[in-house]
């Protein structure tokens, strides 16, 4: 909910209970359930309102599941890309990573092999 602990919500209470008192919080939580009614029921008569306008364009649900689904297709084509050409350039990084690391043990072999035999 928002974010917001079970320890952070009893604070936040009880700071509204010193600020407001013990009569007055009954009152502002119905008041706050009726705007969240309200708000809710301005959500709903929006969405029926475009609802109803993509209908009278011509717009109806399987022609907009349908625009979803391509513009969907064409995202995941694009990550799939993006990240196809990065695994690309991490695997080309780490192989010619490995190989110079692999010639700098060998010159370091090269060169403390006669020491480590003199030892």
């Amino acid at each position: 909910m928002f974010g917001i602990g079970g320890g952070e919500l009893v604070f936040i209470l009880f700071i509204v209970l010193m600020l407001f008192g013990s009569d007055k919080v009954p009152e502002i939580a119905r008041t706050m359930g009726k705007a969240m009614a309200q708000l809710k029921n301005a959500t709903n008569d929006i969405k029926s309102e475009i609802q109803k306008g993509a209908e009278a364009n011509g717009l109806d649900s399987n022609s907009l599941n349908s625009i979803t689904g391509n513009i969907n297709a064409q995202i995941n084509d694009a990550k799939t890309n993006i990240l196809g050409d990065s695994n690309n350039l991490t695997s080309n990084l780490l192989g010619d990573t490995a190989t110079e690391i692999d010639k700098v043990k060998e010159d370091i072999d090269s060169i403390s092999g006669p020491v480590k035999r003199q030892m």
